[in-house]
């Protein structure tokens, strides 16, 4: 019966319409009761339905379609110009569409990944999977302040797990690519960010593309991790792809990356410096929200190359071409009332019990794990 379901705050938020961060901020109010299973939040259906009764008779202050994660963190009712910014699909603290692989690999339930990688055709379909959840309900803790950590990578759900244990703060976790993590770090709305974008000009990762989006902030670069990228292809490599010139093949189908993820640029940049027009490249329109779905896409050979990292076509089980070593970096600004949690930050990102559970994970390379990169001043 509905009145026995419970829901994940990913799958409240894409009942409701809203960002994952309004609904934890829903939670954090009051307004929606929630309770801790394990590492996880749910909500009861009767919870959810009582919620959404009260909305309509106009019970709750806010729209909470048009809910800002800064706006609610400062208490201000958001007008239109930040109710539009807030609904933007895919900009960061906004959950992308249904289908669970448009979410960063971490968000897809350990039971739906092991079915999927099964049968790569079964991670083209939307599932919308809801079990009842019957353990003891626990009270969810509040910290302190907020820390919006943004980016796509499950190195950051540990990330932020580490932060969390430290009771004044209360890591939230937003999903974006890495061009759309820094515009919203530009636009007060994120903390922390990841970004992995390469400079073709400039052989340089990050630094060219933080210059321009942060102008006039003070920031530190700190790297997270390195990591092989390259091409994804069909097992058995049918095409003979060998680097990125191979991408001209005349009939060869790509699958691409949505517009400012960093896989996305990275062959825009590669493209660019092999004189290959976009346009002639079939399938370049075709994009995927994460790295998973592209190599599923290939698996299920719906497509004969994509580009992402290494990592995701083990998991789906296509073959890869590494052809680059791209520096995963974390973004902050230098900013006094940011002081303490940086200095918090890089303490885990250096810290021996961090970099052994990121090794765990497989596929990064932590030789420069907690190196500062580049610092600038207040």
């Amino acid at each position: 019966m509905d009145e026995q379901v419970s829901y994940t705050t990913e799958e409240i938020a894409r009942l409701l319409k809203v960002s994952k961060l309004t609904v934890y901020d829903l939670i954090k109010k009051g307004d929606l009761p929630a309770y801790r299973v394990g590492k996880q939040m749910r909500v009861d259906h009767y919870d959810l339905e009582t919620y959404k009764q009260r909305a309509k008779n106009g019970m709750i202050r806010e729209n909470n379609n048009a809910i800002n994660i800064r706006d609610l963190q400062s208490g201000v009712q958001p007008g239109p110009a930040s109710s539009d910014r807030a609904l933007q699909p895919g900009k960061s603290g906004v959950m992308p569409a249904a289908n669970p692989l448009h979410t960063d690999p971490s968000a897809v339930s350990p039971e739906f990944v092991h079915a999927a990688y099964a049968r790569p055709e079964e991670i083209l379909r939307n599932t919308g999977t809801m079990q009842p959840v019957t353990q003891e309900a626990v009270p969810p803790p509040i910290n302190n302040q907020t820390i919006v950590i943004t980016g796509q990578d499950t190195s950051l759900d540990l990330l932020a797990r580490y932060m969390e244990k430290d009771n004044r703060y209360r890591p939230l976790r937003s999903f974006a690519g890495s061009m759309d993590s820094l515009v919203s770090m530009y636009m007060g709305n994120s903390d922390i960010v990841s970004t992995h974008l390469f400079d073709g000009d400039s052989g340089e990762y990050n630094l060219p593309y933080i210059r321009k989006i942060l102008v006039s902030c003070p920031f530190t670069l700190i790297n997270l991790a390195s990591r092989q990228a390259g091409i994804y292809v069909q097992r058995g490599n049918p095409r003979r792809i060998q680097g990125w010139s191979d991408l001209s093949q005349p009939g060869l189908t790509v699958v691409n990356r949505e517009k400012g993820a960093g896989a996305r640029v990275l062959l825009d940049e590669q493209l660019r410096l092999h004189k290959i027009r976009p346009s002639t490249v079939r399938g370049y329109n075709n994009e995927e929200t994460s790295h998973i779905a592209v190599a599923a896409r290939i698996a299920a050979g719906q497509a004969d190359a994509g580009v992402g990292s290494e990592r995701a076509a083990t998991m789906v089980g296509v073959e890869f071409i590494p052809l680059v070593t791209e520096r995963y970096d974390l973004v902050v600004l230098n900013k006094p009332d940011n002081a303490e949690w940086i200095a918090l930050l890089k303490r885990i990102l250096q810290s021996v019990e961090f970099k052994q559970e990121l090794q765990a994970i497989g596929g990064y390379d932590l030789s420069r794990t907690g190196e500062i990169l580049y610092e600038s001043v207040f």
